[in-house]
């Protein structure tokens, strides 16, 4: 069977997304492949919760479920190797999309980019011991002020992972994605991606398999 691509990711890849919002990107990949039998997809919220938050989640999770995906929810970043229906499972890469610890402050306020900080590391914490060899955890990120006080390289040296490399992020990479703010009374509202990048981390420099380059 021929492998398609969509960017970072291949149809070969074993994907586990951390954090959807209302699962379009999920879906996005989905498209892209013809098939999401290779993607587990994960969210915070409860499905009920989803669906009242976000208009198009329902319609999301009926069409990535008719494609294969494997629909996990309410799962903490932090602890999702301890999930029941995630434990004992590697993958080839592992993607949180725009981490974010909720509405506590201004986004400049220390307090804000510590509980965002806490996030992050985690997520980084748990997903390492759910990585294949040679795989690759990619956290989307804004790198403008105040979002590069996060640190997300330093964060990832915590976690005891090498950055691979960064690059510029495009929504528009990713047809039918819509990032989504998650919070607040505006949750199913967008928000401009501004200067942003897919970063990449990984256990140490192995040499990748032809499936996961």
């Amino acid at each position: 069977m021929k492998v398609k691509r969509i960017k970072h990711y291949k149809s070969c890849h074993q994907i586990l997304l951390v954090g959807e919002g209302d699962f379009s990107f999920a879906l996005s990949l989905a498209t892209a492949f013809g098939s999401a039998s290779n993607i587990v997809a994960t969210s915070l919220d409860s499905k009920e919760s989803l669906v009242r938050k976000y208009s198009r989640a329902s319609t999301n999770l009926d069409e990535l479920k008719n494609l294969g995906c494997t629909l996990v929810h309410e799962v903490d970043g932090h602890i999702m190797n301890h999930h029941p229906l995630l434990e004992n499972k590697l993958f080839d890469r592992i993607v949180f999309n725009f981490p974010h610890a909720g509405f506590h402050g201004r986004e400049h306020e220390w307090l804000q980019i510590m509980l965002h900080q806490q996030v992050v590391r985690g997520f980084l914490k748990s997903a390492r011991k759910m990585l294949k060899e040679g795989g690759e955890i990619h956290v989307t990120h804004k790198t403008a002020h105040p979002f590069c006080n996060w640190e997300i390289v330093k964060l990832a040296k915590e976690a005891e992972l090498s950055l691979v490399e960064e690059v510029p992020f495009g929504r528009f990479d990713y047809p039918g994605y819509i990032n989504k703010r998650g919070h607040g009374d505006r949750c199913d509202q967008s928000f401009p991606v501004g200067q942003c990048s897919t970063f990449k981390f990984s256990k140490s420099h192995f040499i990748p398999s032809v499936c996961q380059k």
